[in-house]
């Protein structure tokens, strides 16, 4: 069995972050913001939709499918070997029509010009992101960058607090709490080797792993902390990844994903990436 990472209940905060335009001072209901998590894909560059039905077409699967559980569950390595490749080349196709989003040089420098870290958690593979950070974004670094070779994915809250971890962003488990992310680098690799040696051997016995596990953690173990994060996407999945790390969510709003803004999981809504300048200068998330 795969088991599933550390997650903060799925419930708004009743904090904000300080403004970032004046000196950080620790007060309550106010906390320090520590960084800023991008998806790709309708974030930091423009929507290109049309792959999503390209791919669905190409796997044989309706819209009700996820695409990357689906070919996780492909019965053979070579069937998700082979699905895999088609996406990524119709991904690689669409590499040619990626367009910045309005507004992205601008908060990217401004976020630089206060020291605000920056990541990547995205479903696509490396290929497209560094295609997008190379022609739009020389210059800036995004570190770590969680792609889809990092599982589970989106709407799993893993690769958030993993970034998060990457930080030191750590916190103490709380007593019963289920499920933690190690707060050393070591041990989270093991028990993601362990992971993965376990999927591979129910796969080859023909067996079906029927989703990821709980780890119960122990009270005052340290794990990874989110809290401090903003988790800016575009999809459902951004925002309830967002909200399952316990990060806050901004939601990157467009004409497909407008029924997002009323959404339980989504914190605070723009319609341009530079919008969110003013929203982090004011202290207003």
């Amino acid at each position: 069995m795969r088991r599933i990472w550390a997650m903060m209940q799925s419930v708004k905060p009743t904090w904000k972050f300080a403004p970032l335009s004046q000196p950080f001072v620790p007060r309550p209901g106010i906390r320090k913001l520590e960084g800023v998590v991008f998806d790709v894909d309708g974030t930091l560059c423009e929507p290109q939709n049309y792959m999503f039905t390209t791919m669905r077409q190409s796997l044989g699967i309706p819209k009700s499918v996820d695409i990357l559980t689906h070919i996780y569950s492909l019965p053979t390595p070579q069937a998700q070997a082979d699905a895999m490749s088609i996406i990524r080349s119709i991904e690689r196709e669409a590499i040619t029509h990626q367009r910045p989003q309005p507004g992205l040089r601008e908060l990217m420098t401004y976020l630089d010009s206060r020291d605000i870290r920056k990541g990547i958690c995205t479903r696509n593979f490396d290929v497209p992101v560094h295609s997008l950070l190379s022609k739009f974004l020389q210059g800036i670094d995004f570190s770590p960058i969680v792609t889809r070779d990092f599982r589970p994915p989106k709407p799993d809250p893993a690769g958030i607090l993993h970034i998060a971890r990457s930080w030191g962003l750590v916190r103490r488990a709380e007593p019963g709490e289920k499920a933690g992310v190690p707060a050393d680098p070591e041990e989270e690799e093991k028990r993601r080797r362990e992971d993965q040696k376990q999927e591979d051997r129910m796969k080859q016995d023909g067996d079906a792993a029927d989703g990821p596990e709980l780890v119960e953690t122990h009270a005052g173990e340290e794990v990874a902390d989110a809290s401090g994060l903003i988790m800016v996407g575009d999809s459902l999945d951004d925002m309830t990844a967002g909200r399952r790390a316990g990060a806050r969510t901004v939601l990157l709003v467009n004409d497909a994903n407008r029924h997002l803004a009323e959404h339980e999981h989504t914190d605070y809504v723009i319609e341009r990436l530079d919008e969110l300048i003013d929203v982090l200068e004011k202290g207003l998330l």
